[in-house]
């Protein structure tokens, strides 16, 4: 019987086939349907969503902001509760975000200089529909737009339901997409008949929807390229295995190739969380799935001290990490690359999910060693600014020389006009 998660050393353990990559076909493909779109405006929206099932020639594209709130009005009045509760927990959390930068105004060689701080004007909020269609990340985007101060947020889905379309309305989104993929990319990014083009695209996808925002970005802003879902879990001897196979299960029933990662300082409980594993996974209805992740793309990695887990966690650099530590929040202190730390066993990252407060869109495939997860930062811009009324002599020979060392005379003179 196949292993329900390989064991490895740590040792064993290589990051290098953790890279984020999209294969040559996916971005030629997207690559094709992006110019479509460009080209052929709101026809090649039209006709990639009818190839892919998702509109038909006689419904709209575009959804208004009427649409979204009758659909707020369809859904139970306990579920519109919900998705009202955890908007407001994401929007304290962003809205503390906020709060922590200002605008600055300092003294420089004759006058003053500074940054304000400017939202990006039209927010472009992308919320995947595979196998599960997710409010949750519709919420994650548009809700943090408006705490940025976005004046416009849209949000693309296919087929959208009421659910998330109550999520949209919910979020403060003005309008909708009802289309996903490659093709809603282009169309956020380049606009279409009727339709404005958005300043910044946020939110997860497919390889497709992946590979549209590489190609888009430049055009407009994007927060990353997200890949496919990671937990590493790191655990002690004094860890429920319980607790931890409902954990990478989680992660697990994503889709195939999600990437669950037990990292475990104490191998006496490598059993137990395999004996767990079998035992939850039979009452799991995504079993499958689930099966098929742990099997090919998890790893129990047993180390040998807790400064060799950090080390792995460091080179891993996961998506989500969390800490099944006596000592956690020491741990979390060394941890240097992480979309997101959940710190002790009672902080499961399902609640990361579905909205405590944090961002769920967040780095993977180790691009947390150079960038952050979605957040209110995504949709601002800082912008400098200059004053001065005089310049002074030593400014302006210090930006003369300068300039005549680079080559570029036109330069100098314009600085030494100035005297």
């Amino acid at each position: 019987m196949t292993e329900v998660i390989k064991q490895i050393g740590a040792a064993q353990f290589s990051a290098d086939n953790l890279t984020h990559s999209i294969d040559a076909a996916t971005l030629m493909q997207s690559q094709t349907i992006v110019d479509r779109v460009r080209t052929d405006g709101l026809a090649g929206i039209r006709h990639f969503a009818n190839q892919f099932g998702e509109r038909t020639g006689d419904q709209p594209i575009q959804i208004p902001g009427s649409a979204l709130e009758a659909a707020a009005q369809r859904i139970d009045a306990a579920d519109l509760a919900l998705l009202k509760r955890v908007a407001a927990r994401i929007e304290t959390f962003a809205t503390a975000q906020l709060k922590s930068i200002s605008e600055i105004s300092i003294d420089v060689p004759g006058g003053t200089a500074g940054h304000t701080i400017e939202p990006v004007v039209s927010a472009g909020c992308y919320a995947p529909a595979g196998r599960f269609a997710l409010p949750s990340t519709v919420l994650m985007t548009a809700v943090t737009a408006k705490v940025a101060g976005c004046q416009r947020i849209v949000v693309a889905s296919p087929n959208p339901s009421d659910m998330i379309m109550a999520a949209a309305f919910v979020g403060g989104a003005d309008s909708m997409l009802a289309v996903g993929g490659a093709h809603a990319i282009a169309a956020l990014a380049y606009g279409f008949e009727g339709f404005d083009r958005c300043d910044m695209i946020a939110g997860p996808g497919n390889r497709w929807v992946t590979a549209a925002k590489k190609i888009v970005s430049g055009d407009c802003g994007i927060d990353m390229l997200a890949g496919p879902s990671e937990l590493a879990l790191v655990a002690d001897g004094s860890s429920d295995p319980a607790l931890i196979a409902a954990d990478l299960l989680a992660q697990a029933e994503h889709d195939i190739d999600a990437r669950p990662f037990l990292i475990l300082t104490d191998g006496s409980i490598v059993t137990a969380v395999r004996d767990q594993l079998e035992v939850q996974l039979r009452e799991l209805p995504g079993e499958a799935v689930a099966r098929q992740s742990l099997a090919n793309n998890g790893a129990m990695i047993v180390c040998d001290s807790v400064d060799e887990a950090v080390e792995i966690c460091n080179l891993l650099a996961p998506e989500h990490l969390e800490l099944h530590l006596a000592d956690a929040e020491k741990i979390a202190a060394r941890i240097r690359h992480a979309g997101c730390i959940f710190i002790g066993h009672q902080s499961a990252e399902v609640f990361g999910d579905y909205g405590v407060g944090p961002n769920h869109t967040l780095p993977t495939a180790g691009t947390a060693r150079f960038t952050a997860g979605l957040n209110v930062f995504t949709f601002l811009r800082i912008r400098t600014w200059l004053k001065l009324d005089a310049a002074p002599a030593s400014l302006i020979e210090d930006t003369a020389r300068l300039a005549e060392i680079e080559g570029l005379i036109g330069h100098q003179r314009s600085g030494l006009a100035r005297k």
